[in-house]
């Protein structure tokens, strides 16, 4: 097929410059004939069009081909016949055609059938505080001068179009219900419905036409909500359009160019400002002559109420490793001593890992995300201390121990003495038993008073928690002083003179 500069060449050398026909076929490497007809044609462009080869061979097949076409219409996309399959029916029946002509009368009969209102769609209305929408985006951001993609949580409600948008580093099922969390404190309640994908954090199964096995966890969140859940047709993005087309504008409003932060904590304020700032200043899409906050403020009264968050964590049971740690998410964090070699619970989620023995909490972390990080609380190995003072040195949980700066005087001091290790490993015994405020207190009193010592310190702490008593009881009502005597020091000195006076 020529392209249109070459049939601008021939048309200016034949028309303009007056070559023969002969000549511009030898200089373009073009047949004669080629050129013939590029100039009795006029046209500009080119284009070929291939004509629909006849199909003999289908004949009287081509009924009973309509007929099997029709009625594979009706089946599910999953269940329906192939072009080879259809083949092999007729073939079945006697057709001896080829299966070329099969193959394009079968793709020619769809995209005919193909109706025009498969492409259609219906423009949903929604009553305030019938509906929200939800879903998920990949976003770059640069965290701490790395670039990374966070997971965006999108909610929107589909009558004032109020929408809330919250960043994490996972796409778990925690996160989600804490994204809900902050999402209907934001909007002051939540609606009678929400609209979801077949998001694994939300669907355990498909079923036929909009019958979902939801899980259980997220339907105890919606009835502690009171919310009915939804789930979408698989690839029917169009049944929650508007917070699929948020997606897209957030991340032009938002996140193009990459925006730069120092955690996510100031990444999701930011956004938390945003999302107020955009609804403030965008007209409703609908309701033209007011802003979309002024559209919420009128929704905010049919909304239900959302007085205390759900406790959105994840359960997970875990073997404590002979090093006191739990591993969860690929990250260790460190548990009480005790446990070490027994069973426990991990409770997770989105900010906070707790673990939970025998119903007791042992351990409370903020979340890590990454990979082999390893969340230490030296609290954690007291009990260990005890019968192994020297690995306060070396010991990974105690390398950098945020402790006051008096125990850490007290700690250095100690270090270069002979068991002085034992001495503080004391210490911080009793600092756990009475309160680190109170160590502390005691130690920046040994330290300025030069008495830096284990047996001195906990004899202080231990007068301090218990001074001795003064017992008024054991001296009689009748042989109680009503004045109290002063002290009067001058005689001594008289007595002193005299004696002075007697010697010389």
């Amino acid at each position: 097929m020529l392209v249109v500069e070459t049939i601008g060449k021939i048309r200016r050398y034949f028309f303009v410059e007056g070559k023969k026909i002969k000549q511009i076929s030898r200089e373009l490497r073009i047949s004669r004939n080629t050129v013939r007809a590029v100039i009795r044609s006029g046209a500009t462009a080119h284009s070929y069009k291939r004509e629909d080869p006849p199909c003999p061979k289908i004949g009287d097949f081509k009924e009973r081909l309509d007929t099997l076409l029709k009625e594979d219409k009706k089946r599910p996309k999953r269940r329906r016949l192939t072009a080879q399959r259809v083949y092999e029916l007729l073939q079945a029946e006697g057709y001896e055609g080829a299966y070329d002509s099969i193959q394009r009368y079968v793709k020619k009969w769809r995209h005919q059938e193909a109706s025009a209102l498969d492409q259609v769609y219906i423009p949903l209305k929604f009553a305030p505080g019938e509906a929200y929408q939800f879903d998920w985006s990949h976003e770059s951001v640069i965290l701490s001068g790395i670039a990374q993609t966070v997971k965006v949580a999108h909610f929107r409600l589909s009558h004032s179009r109020m929408f809330f948008v919250v960043a994490y580093p996972r796409e778990k099922q925690e996160m989600v219900f804490d994204a809900h969390n902050r999402a209907f404190k934001f909007f002051g309640g939540t609606c009678k419905r929400g609209i979801y994908d077949n998001l694994k954090a939300v669907v355990d199964r498909v079923l036929r036409g909009k019958e979902r096995r939801f899980n259980d966890r997220f339907l105890q969140m919606c009835s502690h909500y009171l919310i009915e859940p939804v789930a979408c047709t698989p690839a029917s993005g169009w049944e929650k359009g508007q917070v699929e087309k948020q997606v897209k504008n957030i991340r032009e409003w938002l996140f193009t160019p990459r925006p730069r932060f120092a955690s996510f904590d100031e990444l999701n304020a930011w956004l938390l400002d945003q999302c107020t700032k955009i609804c403030q200043k965008r007209r409703h899409p609908e309701y033209k002559d007011r802003t979309i906050r002024e559209v919420f403020q009128e929704e905010k009264s049919s909304l239900i109420p959302a007085t205390t968050p759900f406790q959105g964590y994840i359960d997970t049971e875990c073997r404590v490793s002979s090093t006191s740690l739990i591993r969860y998410d690929r990250n260790h964090y460190s548990v009480e001593s005790k446990v070490a070699g027994a069973t426990a619970t991990v409770r997770a989620s989105a900010d906070r890992i707790k673990v939970i023995s025998k119903g007791e909490v042992i351990a409370d972390h903020p979340r890590q995300f990454g990979r082999n990080k390893v969340s230490y609380d030296p609290w954690h190995y007291l009990d260990v201390l005890e019968r192994k003072p020297g690995a306060l040195r070396n010991g990974a949980p105690f390398q950098g121990w945020a402790l006051p700066e008096s125990l850490c005087r007290v700690r250095a001091y100690l270090a270069d003495r002979p068991g002085g290790d034992r001495e503080f490993v004391d210490i911080l015994c009793a600092a756990r038993e009475h309160g680190l405020a109170l160590a502390e207190k005691i130690c920046s009193k040994a330290v300025a008073d030069g008495v830096i010592r284990g047996e001195i310190i906990l004899n202080m702490i231990a007068r301090d928690l218990d001074p001795p008593p003064i017992d008024s009881a054991a001296v009689p009502t009748s042989l109680r002083l009503t004045i109290e005597p002063i002290a009067d020091c001058s005689r001594y000195d008289t007595l002193r003179e005299e004696v002075l006076h007697g010697t010389a």
